[in-house]
């Protein structure tokens, strides 16, 4: 996982893709929230969001 990381970092600064950093990250925030949501108690607060 850290080298695929690595990897990614050194892409983006080698190819100066310094947009996709804000992409990735509500990426994965957003696969985060629906991981949690589905099993937790506070998933029915977290619908209206999703």
């Amino acid at each position: 996982m850290i080298r695929l990381l690595r990897e990614f970092l050194r892409f983006l600064r080698q190819e100066k893709k310094w947009w996709l950093v804000p992409l990735v990250v509500i990426l994965l925030l957003l696969g985060l929230a629906i991981l949690f949501s589905s099993s937790s108690a506070v998933a029915p607060f977290l619908y209206p969001f999703l």
